[in-house]
């Protein structure tokens, strides 16, 4: 296995790309080029190591798995606040001496995002008033509405600023909203919107423990307009949440789904002694 090990190299990076809110998400996909890969030991504890260095980095973080099937070989997730450092990132790999035995199988671009049907403070008061029977005047209103806004800010800073825990399954797949003749998601006015995708959050509320969802926004940045990693223990639960949604109307009538990817999730160096690149 030949190759220039770059890390001691001189390259220059331009400057930051730091997106106004939230964080950008890298989803990256390989194939193996196995008739290339003898001697490959060095190179795989190199890549692992690039690979573990990204993870360290402040407010970043990598996710490695192998692909079940063959879509791909492996796969990275990675995450952070700079889109200059993930494109660093992801020409540091191709560059490395591993790099020369993979083929790209797919990427995905996204950001980490706060859905704009979240419930609001004024969507909580009003609740609070007609459904508690609270008075607005009263101390328990007052506590009640504080403690909103402190879930919701733990919220919006899980939303974008995420740090992952491990979970030993990965999926996921990009999808859009319909634009379809009589099923167009963008002709609804936002109330009716926003009262069909409370009835699709609370769908996934009932995998709270068992199912973490991240939903990346990428209109405009990639080919459809959504990200979405499932990460969980037991696949069953994946397969679950996913059809259970499928009868959701949010589902059923407004979205349209890519290919899914799933993998098992594993430390980088564990990874490749898995792919049998390293022992």
């Amino acid at each position: 296995m030949h190759g220039r090990d770059v890390s001691k190299g001189t390259a220059v990076s331009p400057e930051p790309v730091i997106p106004s809110q939230g964080h950008a998400v890298l989803h990256l996909f390989f194939h193996v080029r196995r008739e290339a890969t003898d001697g490959a030991g060095g190179a795989a504890r190199d890549f692992a190591a690039r690979v573990d260095a990204f993870d360290q980095r402040d407010g970043c973080q990598v996710l490695s798995f192998s692909v079940l099937g063959q879509k791909a070989d492996f796969g990275l997730m990675a995450l952070g606040p700079d889109l200059t450092a993930l494109d660093r990132f992801s020409v540091d790999l191709a560059a490395a001496p591993l790099g020369q035995v993979l083929t790209p199988a797919a990427s995905y671009l996204s950001l980490t995002e706060v859905s704009e049907y979240t419930s609001t403070e004024d969507d909580e008061a009003k609740r609070l008033i007609e459904q508690e029977g609270l008075d607005p005047t009263s101390e328990t209103y007052a506590t009640a509405l504080a403690a909103f806004r402190e879930r919701m800010a733990t919220y919006t800073r899980n939303k974008l600023t995420p740090r992952l825990p491990h979970r030993r399954v990965i999926s996921f797949y990009p999808m859009s909203k319909r634009r379809d003749p009589g099923g167009n998601w963008y002709t609804l006015g936002f109330a009716e919107r926003k009262a069909l995708m409370a009835g699709h959050a609370a769908v996934g509320r009932r995998y709270r423990g068992r199912v973490l969802q991240l939903i990346t926004g990428s209109v405009g940045l990639d080919d459809w307009e959504w990200g979405v990693t499932l990460l969980a223990d037991d696949p069953a639960a994946i397969k679950q949440i996913v059809y259970e949604m499928r009868f959701d109307e949010v589902s059923a009538t407004y979205a349209e789904f890519g290919p899914f990817v799933t993998g098992l999730v594993m430390p980088s160096m564990d990874l490749m002694r898995h792919l049998q690149l390293a022992t």
